[in-house]
C-alpha cells in the first residue's frame, strides 16, 4: 500500500514540478555570464524596467533584476518605467564590437487577443 501512495504521490508531484521549473526566471547576470549557453535559447527573466526607448522601427527596454541588466526587443506597448515585469523571449547577440558583444532579449509575440469588452465570433 506504501508503494502504491508513494507513486502516487510522485505522479502528482512531477508535473508540477516541471511546470515551475518551465516557468522560472533565469538570472539576467547568468544570461550575460554565458551567452553562448543562452543564444537562441527561449527565455523567462523578471525585473524593474528601468529605461525605455523607441525608434522608428524598433522599441526596447531595460530590465534589471538585481542581478544585471539586459534590454528586451519587444513589438508590443512599452512597459512604464519602474514596472516590475515578467518576459519571455529568444537571446539574442545582436552585435559585437571588440571585445563587447551586445546581449538581447527579443520578447515573444502573444497571440492577438479581442479588445476588452467584446466577444469571440460565434
Amino acid at each position: 500500500m506504501r508503494r502504491r501512495t508513494g507513486a502516487a504521490v510522485a505522479a502528482v508531484l512531477a508535473p508540477i514540478l516541471l511546470l515551475v521549473a518551465c516557468t522560472a526566471a533565469v538570472p539576467i547576470k547568468s544570461i550575460l555570464d554565458n551567452p553562448r549557453e543562452y543564444a537562441d535559447h527561449t527565455v523567462t527573466v523578471q525585473g524593474k524596467v528601468t529605461d525605455v526607448f523607441s525608434l522608428v522601427f524598433v522599441k526596447w527596454f531595460t530590465l534589471n533584476d538585481g542581478t544585471a541588466s539586459i534590454n528586451v526587443v519587444t513589438t508590443r506597448p512599452l512597459p512604464a518605467k519602474g514596472e516590475q515585469i515578467r518576459v519571455t523571449g529568444t537571446v539574442k547577440q545582436a552585435f559585437s564590437i571588440g571585445d563587447e558583444v551586445l546581449t538581447v532579449i527579443v520578447e515573444k509575440t502573444p497571440p492577438p487577443s479581442s479588445p476588452p469588452g467584446s466577444s469571440p465570433a460565434s
